[in-house]
């Protein structure tokens, strides 16, 4: 039998260091136990039975290392997720950012697109989407370049028209998308005030202001040093009283920047800029 792939934290920490010092990508305030399981899962489909191997690979072959990017780097993701969320930002948030001319929203950590596709459909119904700039950033390029095609998995759109639904959507759910063999493309009318762009929360500075940032379930697999890093960087990229969506299992409670926030919604964690 196999004896079962093991990393050790020193082994981990090379590797950490290795990235961040060949390809410019900083995992160093990635929380350990979460980073270190994905490494493994990352040698497993990899078939790197050492630490060795694995960073022999990650030192020598520039696509390997673009693979183990786009394996490492968590995509778990849907349209409409949490509905509760979405229909409080239908019911309470877009109306009052209905006032602004023109409505920047930021997607961090968009991973595949579903989630900006949902806001984007949003938009249109609330007739705000013409107005409206979202810009959606990832780590991995690979997910941007899905995401900018607008491919979403056709066999997951029953779930997806139920969250929508549930969301308090009253459309056809199937108008918003084509079927094309076994994936739905998000019509580009959707997608056309969408920008994609490679952005890291670890390292990556201001650079926009916006009404509405939204990262929903990214901040779990950060330490705490990076989550507050990142609600500094949230927070100065807010307009006065701007609005800032977390995910389900996120909260600004133990945050050092919490008291830069009014709670709008705590069910749904929607927080609202003070400044």
């Amino acid at each position: 039998m196999t004896a079962p792939i093991h990393i050790s934290a020193e082994d981990l920490e090379e590797v950490v260091h290795l990235v961040r010092r060949q390809y410019g990508y900083d995992f160093g305030d990635y929380a350990r136990a979460s980073l270190q399981r994905r490494v493994i899962r990352c040698m497993q489909k990899a078939g790197c039975l050492t630490a060795y191997e694995l960073k022999y690979q990650l030192t020598n072959d520039d696509r390997f290392f673009a693979w183990f990017i786009e394996s490492l780097t968590v995509n778990v993701t849907e349209m409409f997720r949490d509905p509760a969320f979405y229909k409080e930002l239908r019911n309470t948030v877009l109306p009052k950012l209905a006032s602004y001319p023109i409505l920047k929203i930021w997607h961090a950590g968009c991973s595949t697109g579903e989630e900006v596709f949902s806001m984007a459909i949003l938009l249109h119904e609330a007739g705000l989407l013409n107005r409206a700039r979202l810009y959606a950033t990832d780590l991995n390029p690979a997910n941007l370049e899905r995401a900018r095609q607008g491919i979403v998995p056709l066999q997951n759109m029953k779930e997806y028209t139920s969250n929508y639904i549930q969301s308090g959507g009253t459309n056809d759910f199937s108008s918003y998308y084509t079927a094309r063999y076994e994936n739905a493309i998000i019509h580009k009318e959707y997608r056309k005030n969408i920008v994609f762009a490679t952005h890291n929360l670890a390292t990556d500075q201001v650079f926009n202001e916006f009404q509405l940032v939204c990262c929903r379930n990214v901040l779990i697999y950060f330490n705490r040093e990076l989550q507050n890093r990142v609600m500094t960087l949230f927070s100065n990229s807010l307009a006065p009283l701007g609005y800032l969506a977390l995910g389900m299992k996120e909260s600004l409670l133990f945050s050092e920047a919490r008291d830069q926030f009014d709670v709008v919604s705590p069910a749904v964690r929607i927080y609202r800029s003070k400044l």
